[in-house]
């Protein structure tokens, strides 16, 4: 779910002053396959993104046995690239020129087989004594470089699809489902794939035993059980190979199936005024940098959890065999929650949504860490905490659409900056959920973290419980601390928007909002 925050961050290479034009017959129309085949390329952001998140540090820990401290490099240096090429991808398309393809086509198609070789690279086991730390590195950077080149091109592609506003809402509709669907498939895909073949392990005796010898765990591993070693990372091969698969068929599918129409929209070329005083504008409002840092403290908290669960699951609770199962049921339980959600907050407004949304994990983190090992319990978790998760990223991208509303009548003659809004949000995130990665894999290093253990020592133990429970239930309390000076309730939003449409100013928020809350 993680994966939805760039979605909007490409709003702004479209003009927000652009009028939808308004249908005057049905001839024109999107059809439904056409909507079908645009939605089907939202699928690869999200089917990677759920592997990698849910995934890469157990892969990097004990399959490829790299010591926890150039894991944490590895993880962090990621996602903070994979923040950073955000609004530089975006920068380079909107200088894009049109082409027989058109204009977004041409970053979609030509980034395919490039994305889909480094994705599989990234997880395959290189036989080489030094280097893997800068293989991964370098492999991990350009994969999440070109698949931004693959999304943020496709997000924008919305306005150019039709030049009916009622087409380009139901095909972000369409979209959503698809992407929804898509972190259900990478975490089936990758966690029962590799869940099928026995983990490579070795017994805690054999490991103590090598503290004090001059042999090396890769010198174990040769002598000791290396058919399961290498059916794992086979395993994993197979599983990078189905979904780079699924990655191309999407891409073939979207390029067949979509055609982009230039008389739709434009792109900006250019700013009502420079990016710089823009961004001033906007850091200053107070409304958004309230809302950023409270969401920075609850995203912290929720990735932390989703990158260590899965050796929380495995070492902590002892569910060597049943981990990816559990994972599937977390996003199963978040996947039939978005509706649920759409329902609350419309119901009862946003505020209270993110405040019983948010705080109803709590309870589920702390059975979690409490309860013996009861796989049945586990399931039950795996539940709960999957309806706090569809809360935590649904509702920041559905109150990002007051908070632009609320600058503009604030600052009418100040317009365009919606990329600034998106863009930063996201970089911001995403930077967090880098930090919350390398902090919480340097943890586990500094507690001795043994790798390819069958067991793990009793402070690993412990400092999986912390970053499952202790510091997100921390992270948790002050984000919604900062969230209760955040001052747009459901009254300031609704006289936000009746000023608006009074004032024939209404930004391009509605459209947002509901690609956010389908």
């Amino acid at each position: 779910m993680e994966n939805q925050s760039e979605k909007a961050s490409s709003t702004g290479l479209l003009d927000p002053n652009q009028e939808p034009s308004k249908g005057r017959s049905g001839k024109h129309k999107l059809s439904v396959c056409s909507k079908i085949c645009y939605a089907v390329g939202g699928a690869p952001y999200q089917i990677t993104g759920t592997a990698l998140g849910f995934f890469l540090q157990i892969f990097l820990l004990d399959v490829v046995q790299m010591a926890p401290f150039h894991a944490s490099i590895i993880l962090f240096a990621g996602r903070v690239w994979d923040a950073i090429t955000d609004p530089l991808i975006g920068f380079f398309v909107s200088k894009s020129k049109w082409t027989a393809m058109g204009r977004l086509m041409p970053w979609i198609i030509f980034s395919t087989p490039l994305a889909v070789l480094t994705y599989f690279l990234t997880w395959y086991v290189p036989d080489i004594a030094n280097g893997q730390i800068l293989w991964y590195l370098v492999f991990y950077c350009f994969f999440q470089t070109l698949v931004t080149c693959f999304h943020v091109p496709y997000s924008a592609l919305t306005m150019f699809i039709s030049k009916e506003q009622s087409d380009r809402d139901s095909a972000t509709g369409y979209r959503m489902t698809v992407e929804v669907l898509g972190t259900v498939l990478g975490t089936a895909i990758q966690g029962q794939i590799v869940g099928r073949v026995d983990a490579h392990c070795l017994p805690s005796q054999l490991l103590g035993q090598l503290e004090n010898s001059s042999v090396t765990v890769e010198d174990v591993n040769s002598t000791h059980d290396n058919h399961s070693l290498k059916g794992t990372r086979d395993a994993y091969m197979i599983a990078a190979g189905v979904i780079a698969g699924i990655y191309v068929l999407c891409a073939i599918i979207l390029s067949m199936g979509v055609r982009e129409k230039r008389d739709s929209s434009k792109l900006l070329n250019d700013q009502p005024v420079s990016f710089f005083r823009g961004l001033k504008l906007v850091m200053s409002h107070g409304p958004y940098v309230k809302l950023v840092t409270a969401f920075l403290f609850t995203s912290m908290a929720f990735m932390m959890v989703e990158g260590n669960f899965a050796l929380f699951l495995k070492y902590a609770l002892g569910f060597r065999n049943d981990f990816q199962n559990i994972l599937l049921a977390v996003m199963l339980s978040a996947t039939l929650a978005v509706p649920f959600w759409q329902w609350f907050l419309t119901r009862f407004g946003k505020k209270t949504a993110v405040y019983f949304g948010i705080s109803s994990s709590i309870p589920f983190l702390l059975l979690a860490v409490l309860m013996k090992s009861n796989l049945v319990l586990g399931y039950v978790v795996a539940v709960g905490a999957g309806l706090s998760v569809a809360s935590a990223f649904l509702l920041p991208w559905s109150m990002l659409p007051d908070v632009i509303d609320d600058f503009v009548l604030k600052n009418p003659d100040s317009q365009g900056h919606e990329a600034i809004f998106f863009s930063f949000y996201v970089f911001f995130t995403k930077f967090a959920s880098g930090i919350s990665l390398g902090v919480s894999t340097l943890g586990l290093d500094f507690a001795g973290y043994q790798t390819a253990g069958c067991d793990q020592p009793e402070q690993v133990t412990v400092t999986l419980k912390l970053l499952v429970c202790a510091v997100p239930f921390l992270l948790i309390l002050v984000g919604l601390f900062l969230f209760k000076l955040y001052p747009i309730n459901e009254e300031r939003r609704r006289a936000n928007k009746k000023a608006l449409q009074e004032s024939d100013q209404d930004s391009s928020s509605d459209s947002l909002e509901l690609a956010s809350n389908v």
